[in-house]
């Protein structure tokens, strides 16, 4: 089943204690969909500048993304640079230019509206509602947010919440969101605004998923080095999303399995810069790791 995404495209420049790279394709509807092209068709919705060359449409495009919802705006695409230090959970912002982002109003093709799962990347809660409510029939509608929409729009945000069937968020955004310290109860308090499904992502400790009462954690893949934290959490929700469309399942049981295929995404992610490991991915190697994860956390009763 189709899986259509939301949210920006971008050219980053990182550095990390790795190195680093300059003006490389990222942002969060670029991570998840080349991430979730993996397991199912990707239709994608963002804009992009001038600077948006065919080379960077052929990332889309070799990975079978249809790209009718990604729009041509004059000027620049969004640009962003950061440097990641000791705490590689943490990126210190060096410079943002939203440039075409900006003015970003999301345009959903007719062809699209039929989708039946929908993820929404962190952009404006006021256009995340917009476009959900333009997929009124969706079986399954998920979104991401950040402390800038908890702090500044916070009205915006809970009518956006009130609308969707999962969100995922960090710890510190799930903590703000609710009020609370405890991750627990902050969870609780977050699903009563309207999601079920709160997944949230503690980083290097992996990531905690509250399914109405029942609660599910996935560790994160010990890798001896991450070059690029940048795109894990949308590679998380990439293979989640992705492995939830492919199946057409939505039990309980299957959400566990999408987990750990997210973070196995995630864990692929962070190995190289930008999309250069997810991009050259196999699915015997996703399919081996799934196993090495499910090796980590099996136990006899």
């Amino acid at each position: 089943m189709s899986l259509l995404v939301v949210g920006s495209v971008a050219f980053d420049s990182l550095r990390t204690p790795y190195g680093e790279a300059k003006h490389i394709l990222g942002g969060a509807a670029t991570h998840f969909s080349v991430t979730a092209s993996y397991f199912t068709p990707v239709k994608v919705v963002a804009v992009v500048g001038d600077d948006f060359g065919e080379e960077h449409l052929k990332v889309f495009h070799d990975r079978g993304i249809d790209t009718e919802g990604l729009e041509r705006a004059p000027g620049k695409s969004f640009r962003w640079a950061a440097e990641y230090s000791g705490d590689m959970n943490e990126a210190r912002t060096l410079d943002t230019q939203l440039n075409v982002f900006e003015q970003f109003s999301p345009k959903i093709p007719a062809a699209y509206r039929d989708c039946d799962y929908l993820f929404l990347a962190n952009i404006h809660p006021k256009l995340q509602l917009d476009v959900r409510r333009q997929l009124p029939e969706a079986r399954l509608v998920a979104m991401d947010t950040m402390n800038f929409w908890i702090k500044g729009t916070p009205e915006d945000l809970n009518a956006t919440l009130a609308s969707v069937h999962m969100v995922t968020i960090n710890e510190t955004e799930a903590r703000m969101l609710a009020g609370c310290h405890n991750l627990r109860k902050a969870a609780q308090a977050v699903q009563k605004l309207g999601p079920n499904v709160v997944i949230v992502k503690r980083g290097e400790y992996g990531v905690i998923s509250f399914h109405g009462n029942s609660i599910f954690s996935v560790p994160a893949y010990p890798l001896e080095d991450v070059h690029d934290p940048t795109g894990a959490g949308d590679s998380f929700a990439g293979g989640l999303m992705g492995h939830l469309a492919q199946t057409g399942d939505l039990s309980e049981r299957n959400l566990r399995r999408a987990m750990v295929y997210g973070s196995v995404m995630a864990s692929f992610a962070v190995e190289d810069f930008g999309l250069r490991r997810t991009a050259r991915l196999t699915r015997p190697e996703i399919e081996t790791r799934f196993r090495e994860f499910k090796s980590l956390t099996h136990f006899d009763v």
